[in-house]
């Protein structure tokens, strides 16, 4: 019996981009991690530093020493296209500034992204990097493979910049970044838990098989692994449950969870609809209240993997000079300030 079913990798499904800090681990935050399946291309080639070649000769002309040392991979060369001047794709890989409109009002703010602004003469436009996941179909046979469907290509650290002409003219204006990748072993198994080899996060790149893809996702993402936590305590009052964990949850609103080995009335999947302290959580079912009583034994809860959508995110102020990474200036213990607002009145 075969081990694999050789399938194609062809075309490409969808595209995660995110932040990473100085030291390369990935952010999570409400701006660092981007999804996205409108792009043309993703492109990398291997890039090797030729070894040296020692060739010795005897005084009458014969080779009499010959030694080459091997090729060794230094990094790779990469490439992304987009199809079309993604304001926030644009920011996240490539620096700059993001600007944001208001099309609500002052007292009740509706921002969107809808420009963008090169990075400062001198800035490093990539800063600190970012790690990019490409997924793909697997095709076997002429037809999407049954078992793990996609691929799920990783480049742990990728450092790009917008290249190529930048043409305005009676066709499409092209948007391609360019640049390196490395490895990145802090990326370890990815936002989400769902990449299983992390020690090859040290290698330039790496691809494997998988049951999943973020298909059909635009837009900025935060994303959750699983988790589990044991719960110790319970309680119901009009319709919401309060149950509470033995350490802190990191659990937020919107989320789903499973509780089990509580009882009946609490055990279930649930939505998360309020987190009152770090190791108390509530959501909605509908059962008679029951007073505040200890878990014993402790039952647990599980946090699905999952993500919730980014609505909206704020700027640090604008002044005259933004703590971007990769700014001559930039602090990376003060809040990053990517985003400046327009100074337009909605109302007026």
């Amino acid at each position: 019996m075969a081990t694999q079913d050789y399938a194609a990798s062809v075309q490409g499904v969808a595209i995660r981009v995110t932040r990473l800090d100085a030291a390369g681990t990935l952010l999570n935050g409400a701006g660092d991690s981007y999804t996205t399946s409108a792009f043309l291309r993703t492109s990398f080639t291997p890039e090797y530093e030729e070894g040296d070649e020692i060739v010795e000769k005897s005084a009458d002309g014969t080779v009499c020493v010959s030694y080459k040392a091997p090729d060794t991979l230094k990094r790779i060369t990469m490439e992304l296209a987009i199809c079309e001047p993604d304001t926030e794709l644009s920011q996240l890989i490539s620096g700059g500034l993001l600007l944001r409109k208001n099309f609500g009002s002052f007292a009740s703010p509706q921002n969107k992204s809808v420009g963008w602004a090169a990075p400062s003469v001198g800035d490093d436009p990539s800063g600190n990097g970012v790690a990019l996941e490409v997924w793909s179909f697997a095709v076997a046979d002429g037809r999407r493979a049954a078992t793990n469907p996609y691929f799920h290509w990783v480049f742990p650290y990728a450092k790009l910049r917008q290249s190529g002409d930048r043409v305005i003219e009676n066709g499409m204006l092209a948007t391609t970044f360019e640049g390196y990748g490395l490895g990145n072993v802090t990326f370890g198994s990815g936002l989400d838990g769902r990449w299983e080899y992390p020690v090859a996060s040290e290698r330039s790149y790496s691809y494997a098989r998988t049951d999943w893809a973020p298909s059909g996702l635009k837009g900025f993402y935060r994303w959750f692994a699983d988790s589990t936590k044991t719960i110790t305590n319970k309680a119901l009052t009009s319709n919401v449950a309060t149950l509470t964990t033995g350490t802190a949850h990191g659990f937020e609103v919107g989320q789903s969870v499973t509780v089990s080995s509580v009882d009946s009335t609490f055990n279930g999947t649930y939505t998360i609809t309020a987190v009152p302290t770090t190791t108390t959580f509530r959501y909605a079912k509908t059962a008679t209240d029951v007073a505040s009583t200890a878990v014993s034994p402790a039952g647990s809860v599980i946090r699905t993997r999952g993500y919730l959508a980014v609505t909206d995110f704020t700027s640090q102020g604008s002044t005259s000079s933004y703590n971007v990474p990769g700014n001559e200036d930039y602090n990376q213990d003060l809040p990053i300030d990517f985003i400046i607002a327009s100074t337009e009145d909605p109302t007026a």
